[in-house]
Parts: C-alpha cells; sequence; structure tokens
C-alpha cells in the first residue's frame, strides 16, 4: 500500500473514498488509491458522450449499437447507461467479492423524467441489478422513491438513497427500512447519500437571490452542519445504514467528514486529484462541532436551512418540491435530456 493521502485516509479511519461518475481509466485511478465504491447519476451518459475527450469515441460507439436496438429514445438511453456502467462495475467487482459484499458497490441512478412514478423506478432497478451483483440501485428520496424503496427493501435490493438534504427525510427512510426489515428478514445494504455541496450552493443562492445579509463564514458550514447531525442521529439511534457525502462542491466536503465511519464520494477531475497532489494531513474532523451561533445565524436568515436542519421540519408530501432537490433534479433533467434529444437525432436520420 503506497502512502498517498486516501491510503493514509483507509490506514486511520474508517472513512472510505469513493468515485463519481468516472471513465474507465478514472475508475482504475480511484481503485489504485483505495477507492472502496463508485456512485453513477443520470447525467453519466451525457458526460461521456460529450464532455470527457478520451471516452467519448467509446460511449459514441455504443451510443450507435444501442440505437440499431432500442424501441425508443428513452429506451435506449437506459440501455446505454447500463452499458456504460457495467465496464466500472467489472472493475469493483473484486472489491465486493473480497469484502464479502461490504464494499464495491456502483450506484445506478436512472431516468429523472418518471422518477415522481414508483412503478418506473422499480422496473429500472430490476433491470439495473441483472448489470452485476454490486450493482446498488440509486433511488430519490421523495415521495415516489419511499413507496419504490419500500417494495425493494423487502426484496432485499441494494440501495443508494439519494436527494437527501433534510434531517427529515433520512429518518422517515430509516423509520421504513427498520419497519421493512424486520417484517420481511430482509436487511440490504442501505446507503444513504445528503447531497452537502449542492445544499450549500443551495443556500447561497437563496441568500444572493433574497437580499440576505450573511457571512460566506457562516454560510460554508451549512450543509455540513446538517452533514454532521445526521451522522451523528445514525449513531445515537443505531441505524443499520452507511451514510454517504455526495454532491461534493469543495475539497471541504471530503475532509470534514473525515474520522467518521462514511463514504464520502467525489469527481476525480479537480477533486480527488487534488487531494493527492496537496497531501494534506489526515485529520478527523466529523466530531468538530458546529458553533452554537452558526447554526443559529443560519436557522434565523434561511428558512431552507431550518427545514433541513430540525426534524420534523418537513413532510414526506414537501420531499419532491424542496428547493434543493428541485435545483438537483434540474441538473439531471438538462443533462438525461440532452441524451435523448441526440438519441431522437440519430434515430431520424
Amino acid at each position: 500500500m503506497t502512502n498517498n493521502y486516501f491510503h493514509r485516509v483507509e490506514r486511520l479511519t474508517k472513512t472510505k473514498f469513493w468515485i463519481n461518475n468516472p471513465t474507465r481509466e478514472e475508475a482504475d485511478w480511484a481503485i489504485d488509491e483505495g477507492a472502496k465504491g463508485c456512485t453513477c447519476n443520470p447525467s453519466y451518459c451525457g458526460k461521456m458522450i460529450f464532455d470527457r475527450p478520451r471516452e467519448k469515441e467509446y460511449a459514441n460507439q455504443i451510443f450507435d449499437q444501442v440505437l440499431k436496438e432500442a424501441s425508443s429514445a428513452t429506451a435506449a438511453e437506459e440501455e446505454l447507461q447500463r452499458r456504460l456502467i457495467g465496464p466500472i462495475a467489472e472493475k469493483f467487482l473484486p472489491i465486493y467479492e473480497d469484502s464479502n459484499g461490504e464494499n464495491g458497490f456502483v450506484s445506478i441512478q436512472g431516468d429523472p423524467v418518471n422518477e415522481d412514478d414508483p412503478e418506473v423506478v422499480i422496473r429500472e432497478a430490476h433491470k439495473n441489478r441483472q448489470v452485476g451483483k454490486n450493482i446498488c440501485c440509486k433511488i430519490p428520496t421523495t415521495k415516489s422513491g419511499l413507496i419504490a424503496m419500500e417494495t425493494l427493501i423487502a426484496e432485499d435490493i441494494p440501495i443508494n438513497a439519494t436527494e437527501v438534504f433534510a434531517i427529515q427525510q433520512a429518518v422517515d427512510l430509516c423509520e421504513l427500512y427498520k419497519k421493512v426489515s424486520e417484517k420481511s428478514g430482509k436487511f440490504p445494504k442501505l446507503y444513504i447519500s445528503h447531497i452537502t455541496g449542492i445544499y450549500d450552493e443551495y443556500l447561497a443562492e437563496e441568500a444572493a437571490r433574497e437580499g440576505i445579509d450573511i457571512s460566506p463564514d457562516i454560510l460554508w458550514q451549512s450543509g455540513l452542519a446538517i452533514a454532521r447531525k445526521l451522522y451523528q442521529i445514525y449513531v445515537d439511534r443505531g441505524y443499520k445504514v452507511t451514510f454517504v457525502g455526495g454532491g461534493a462542491r469543495g475539497l471541504q466536503h471530503f475532509t470534514e467528514m473525515v474520522g467518521g465511519d462514511v463514504c464520502v464520494t467525489i469527481n476525480w477531475g479537480g477533486m480527488a486529484d487534488e487531494l493527492l497532489r496537496s497531501d494534506i494531513p489526515v485529520v478527523e474532523r466529523i466530531q468538530n462541532p458546529v458553533p452554537d451561533y452558526v447554526v443559529e445565524e443560519l436557522m434565523e436568515k434561511l428558512p431552507d436551512f431550518r427545514r433541513g436542519y430540525e426534524e420534523g421540519g418537513m413532510n414526506i408530501e414537501e420531499y419532491e418540491e424542496f428547493g434543493p432537490v428541485v435545483k438537483f433534479r434540474k441538473s439531471f433533467l438538462k443533462n438525461w435530456n440532452s441524451v435523448l434529444d441526440e438519441a431522437e437525432n440519430r434515430l431520424a436520420k
């Protein structure tokens, strides 16, 4: 084992490095540096086809082949996603097998257009699981997602519950998992992804839009304040779930979670590679308290922080329309629809 940053994190703490939306090459690099899992979201196909110079030719060859076989543009993108992520899952399979299914999962999150239909979510999960035994089905923690997850938990399907911003979203899911698992006798792996960095972006945008006078130093701590509180709830209540830090937008979204029994997923470019270059000391920070004055100012000035931070601050009917959930989903829809448009154009030729 080398003495690079992520290997030292693994050796000194329980924190696990995951890689987000990697190319095949980036997946290899990440595994060499100790990555224990991988997340992919609905933007994956668009990123591979349009944005990654070293992967575009390969991805477009698969795209053209899928279009010859598909019944529609939507079916083509769904199949393209599975075929692109399949080789990534194969790379992580030895980690899964060597750990007896504890590590090595690769998450697939499918069609964001129809994610408000539990039957579509369940059907996609069943198809995605066929890609490999280390595939984890990534599902939004909204009302429709929770309905779908109730079925999938009972079927013993590993889940990465995503689009979690509010404490109450996660608590509702933990209680659902506990209820369904006790009734069914099935205890599939359940990861819960708190999208910390996107929450930071959303709150900063809210403050700018509303002309709220709040220090950037206070805002910097907003998403992490909720992440730390949520992790402590898992520990205190003994929930049998694994915290995933997601939506990273700065190195702090990894480094501030170090020390916890958590996974943090980050992009290779601009995040993982930068942590390797900087080679900073490994310091356990997850238990660093967020000062009361920070939480009080955030609660007072930003209503959507309060809704996320307070247990009971939201209810299940509100999750899908919660501001940061909408922001995150819009980014997925933009990328997903760009591939649909490209599929329609190629099919029309």
